[in-house]
């Protein structure tokens, strides 16, 4: 594989005189790919059904002439003013009621019928206009999907679909009411019409009736986006993409990218530092202009995933960003090393976004690669030395890791709907066990919780899994590797239900949760060996062999040597420790790197990061700051 890059190009935002001089230098540069069109409804349709081409054939020909290849978007992000006074009830509600307004972006509800065919019928007009063309390589359909909090819309519409939904899951409504547990607070419905959305009660609705909705909402998305697909698909077989972004856990991206060809996303180090990777101040000021040293890498690994073993990143940071409470410049070397370790991760393709700042609106602080008065910006020399980089770098061969890490995102919904503790979430939970296994060098696969083989694999972790899929339960029992499951994995069935036998309940493992204690961060309950645990503990029974106690003698992680259960949530020394005993049982030779320094292994390369804003030794080298080392292996 030998990766190409690109970057975001809005040529209605400029003179046309301008375009030729631009794809020049895009050209010159080595960039590949050219993102264009997915905000551009207004302009090809500035009124309903009369529709502007020229402007946008001719920015192709244009990009096209100097040999970059055109990553078409279609527009539904970004519906314009006439189709509100078209559906005045297509904004989406929020949780208390609220309609969007237009002004912005993402103000459509999903399970709006008639605003999906509209959706739908644009895409298929752009791709009837440039599905043959020379110069179009591959489409992205809508923009950021749930960006904004826009899954989970309480608008009429989603009301009268959420109940067409149930209908069509329980034929009955008995069985609904028997499958929620209706019979608690006098509950039960007596038709489906009676049934609501589960927002603005008195206190917490039923977990299962917001299970359901999270379901419904979810695959109102994979609806959305199938009519896309279909769409684009009767006038051209060219890859199809989405653009994902980071920690938006609001819908099942697998269901989603299973009618998708190449899954991307949307990467913002910096941005992302502050609100999505659940770090302390002070590892915020550590990695302020570096970003998380794991949260992009743990995105890399989901979305190869979620894209079969094709993705891209649709939008790297290039420089300070508009949209998050603090904006800092990247650090001297970061963007090289973004770029390099999205490589590392196997990424077919890295764009940048954008290529010239907007002197207007909403990111007109957003840094592009030329700045507004078309100046390189401080990045630029950095892209120019990364595609030399890449072009003497030769092909990445790909692997697969030895270690497996389950990420679900129902579960991620319902610790969500009932967590029991402030701070217990299934994303954060399979974050610290990511971050753990990269201090110790390990290279990781992200596995679905309907995962079809884990043959290969050596070590398979399972933490905060709502509920053990029929599937990897049988693979687990055919594994020969060691597995881990735990905390809270297999605690509720399919319905929100505590399931009897109690969990974890695996076959031929002696191991039952009594009861669970949940507890503030800072009231950490120390081990007997390394660390302590922090917000969740479960009370375990077992006659297995516990391998981690509690001072008071509790048991903590429990095995016989092939299958673990871990009975809590780890610190940073605790969950190393484990880690540790984990790797060492499943034969894996493990290195503990030096804090904000990370590895990734593929068949043919070793890259090394130093995230760091200070030199650091390792292996008895010094690195510099933001230092990216490649190995070429024998």
């Amino acid at each position: 594989m030998k990766p190409i890059l690109g970057t975001c190009y809005y040529p209605e935002h400029w003179d046309e005189a301008l375009w030729p001089e631009d794809a020049l230098k895009m050209s010159q540069l080595g960039l590949k790919l050219v993102r264009i069109g997915e905000f551009s409804w207004s302009r090809i349709e500035p009124k309903p059904g009369e529709y502007d081409w020229a402007w946008l054939d001719r920015a192709i020909e244009v990009l096209g002439d100097q040999g970059l290849k055109v990553v078409m978007g279609t527009p539904s992000a970004t519906p314009p003013r006439w189709m509100l006074d078209r559906y005045p009830d297509m904004l989406a509600v929020d949780e208390d009621g609220q309609h969007r307004k237009f002004g912005s972006r993402r103000h459509y509800c999903f399970s709006h019928a008639p605003y999906r065919e509209e959706a739908a019928k644009i895409a298929e007009l752009m791709a009837e206009r440039y599905g043959g063309n020379r110069h179009v390589h591959s489409w992205q359909l809508d923009n950021e999907y749930g960006c904004h909090d826009t899954i989970l819309s309480y608008s009429d519409a989603a009301r009268k679909e959420f109940r067409r939904w149930l209908k069509a899951k329980y034929s009955d409504i008995a069985v609904l009411n028997e499958a929620w547990g209706n019979i608690f607070w006098s509950m039960a419905y007596s038709e489906f019409e009676d049934v609501d959305l589960p927002n603005l009660t008195v206190t917490e609705p039923n977990p299962s009736h917001v299970m359901d909705f999270r379901r419904f909402s979810s695959d109102q998305v994979v609806v959305f986006n199938k009519a896309l697909v279909t769409a684009v698909r009767r006038f051209c077989d060219k890859p199809l993409i989405h653009n994902y972004m980071g920690r938006i856990t609001e819908f099942d991206h697998y269901k989603v990218g299973d009618d998708l060809d190449i899954a991307s996303w949307d990467s913002y180090p910096l941005g992302f530092l502050v609100d999505r990777c659940g770090a302390s101040k002070e590892w915020q000021r550590r990695f302020e202009r570096q970003g998380d040293p794991d949260l992009q890498a743990l995105h890399h690994d989901l979305y190869r995933t979620v894209g079969r073993g094709r993705w891209w990143v649709m939008e790297q940071q290039p420089g300070p960003v508009n949209w998050a409470p603090f904006n800092p410049a990247p650090l001297p070397g970061m963007v090289r090393l973004w770029t390099l370790e999205a490589i590392a991760h196997e990424a077919e393709a890295v764009c940048y976004f954008r290529w010239r700042q907007a002197p207007f609106a909403q990111e007109q602080m957003h840094a592009g690669l030329l700045r507004p008065d078309s100046k390189e910006s401080a990045s630029y020399p950095e892209i120019e030395a990364v595609i030399k980089e890449i072009s003497e770098l030769g092909d990445i061969a790909c692997c697969q890791a030895d270690v497996a890490l389950v990420f679900d995102y129902e579960s991620c919904w319902a610790w969500e709907a009932q967590p029991q503790g402030q701070g217990f979430d299934a994303f954060g939970v399979v974050f610290e066990f990511y971050r753990g296994l990269r201090r110790l060098g390990l290279t990781v696969d992200i596995v679905r919780p309907d995962v079809e083989t884990l043959d290969g694999y050596k070590l398979l972790l399972a933490p905060g899994l709502f509920n053990l899929h029929d599937r990897l339960l049988e693979q687990i029992d055919r594994f020969d590797g060691v597995s881990m499951l735990g905390p809270r994995t297999g605690s509720r069935d399919q319905n929100f239900r505590i399931p009897t036998p109690l969990p974890p309940a695996l076959d031929g493992f002696d191991c039952t949760v009594e009861y669970v204690e949940t507890f503030p961060k800072e009231s950490a309950r120390k081990l007997q060996s390394n660390g302590s645990i922090h917000t969740w503990f479960e009370s375990l029974q077992t006659s297995e062999s516990v391998f981690e106690f509690l001072d008071d003698g509790s048991p903590v992680l429990v095995g016989n040597g092939k299958n673990f259960y871990l009975g809590a949530w780890p610190d940073e020394l605790a969950m190393q420790s484990i880690l540790l005993r984990l790797a060492e049982k499943a034969q894996l030779s493990t290195e503990v790197l030096p804090e904000g320094v990370r590895k990734r292994e593929t068949q043919s390369h070793e890259f090394v990061f130093n995230h760091n804003a200070e030199s650091v030794m390792f292996r008895d080298e010094l690195l510099s700051p933001a230092e990216v080392r490649i190995r070429l292996k024998k």
